[in-house]
């Protein structure tokens, strides 16, 4: 039994601020059928970052941070992001010293933008228009070899749901810090605009995405299926692009094989590097 085990404890930063949203569904879900599939006495923990300043501290082993609303750029200086950077750079510490138990940290979106304001890896701005749908990801050289990449496609398919973006990566930054850009946003050789940086290896232990990877396909379908939400992505995009969503969310080698896989591999390195410590 799995409860004999010994816990792996996740925190779960929801970065939502109390709005109504799929993500937190998508993670628990996974997290859930992670459990069951690998029989392991694994438990989360979530924590309202935002709206309750809530935060966890160093000693959970695994880290998941949410996507979220909202210009990135505001909020800095505010006690949550205060705290929340406090707490990402105690991480950090932790993985430097001698410790055997590494812990391992998900940014998604909201997240991934913060935290490349942090580093300073690009430009953060407002996208001309929002980008929202099942959208195509490019990987880059450095992403072939990514392993929380590892059995997906080139290029894959990701729910991308953002007003905002970072483009123009800071190459010597990158360099600097020892990072890696591993996904960017398509090609559109129509429009002469910079591509998105899409996914990061930002350390051994910490990645990110610009994509949700925990988005699934009966989440998509009720938000898609929703009046105002048909209006709203027919207004912006026109009904072919509306049409074309809901047909991927029935392809298995778009966002479901997507869902099964990116966060699966995530927990795959984070769990084995936990058993590795033992």
């Amino acid at each position: 039994m799995a409860i004999n085990k010994p816990e792996i404890r996740v925190a779960i930063l929801d970065l939502y601020d109390g709005i109504a949203n799929e993500g937190m569904r998508g993670f628990q879900d996974i997290l859930n059928s992670y459990k069951a599939q690998h029989d392991l006495n694994l438990n989360y923990t979530i924590f309202d970052v935002r709206k309750r300043c809530e935060m966890p501290g160093t000693d959970f082993d695994i880290y998941i941070s949410s996507g979220g609303p909202g210009d990135p750029l505001i909020t800095e200086g505010t006690e949550w992001e205060k705290k929340y950077f406090n707490l990402t750079d105690k991480l950090e510490d932790h993985n430097l010293s001698n410790n055997s138990d590494k812990k391992h940290m998900l940014f998604v979106c909201h997240s991934f933008q913060l935290m490349c304001r942090h580093y300073k890896l690009g430009d953060i701005n407002m996208r001309r228009s929002p980008s929202f749908g099942i959208l195509p990801v490019n990987k880059t050289q450095a992403g072939i070899d990514e392993p929380v990449l590892a059995g997906l496609a080139d290029p894959f398919y990701a729910v991308d749901s953002r007003s905002w973006q970072v483009i123009n990566p800071n190459q010597q930054r990158f360099e600097e810090l020892g990072m890696q850009l591993v996904a960017i946003e398509k090609e559109r050789p129509h429009i002469d605009l910079p591509r998105a940086m899409m996914a990061i290896r930002y350390n051994d232990y910490f990645f990110a995405t610009q994509f949700h990877p925990e988005a699934g396909t009966i989440g998509m379908k009720n938000l898609l299926l929703k009046d105002e939400k048909k209006q709203e992505v027919v207004n912006e995009h026109g009904e072919a692009k509306y049409n074309e969503m809901l047909d991927r969310l029935n392809d298995p080698d778009k966002l479901t094989h997507t869902r099964q896989t990116l966060i699966p591999n995530f927990l795959d390195q984070a769990v084995l590097s936990l058993q590795d410590a033992i």
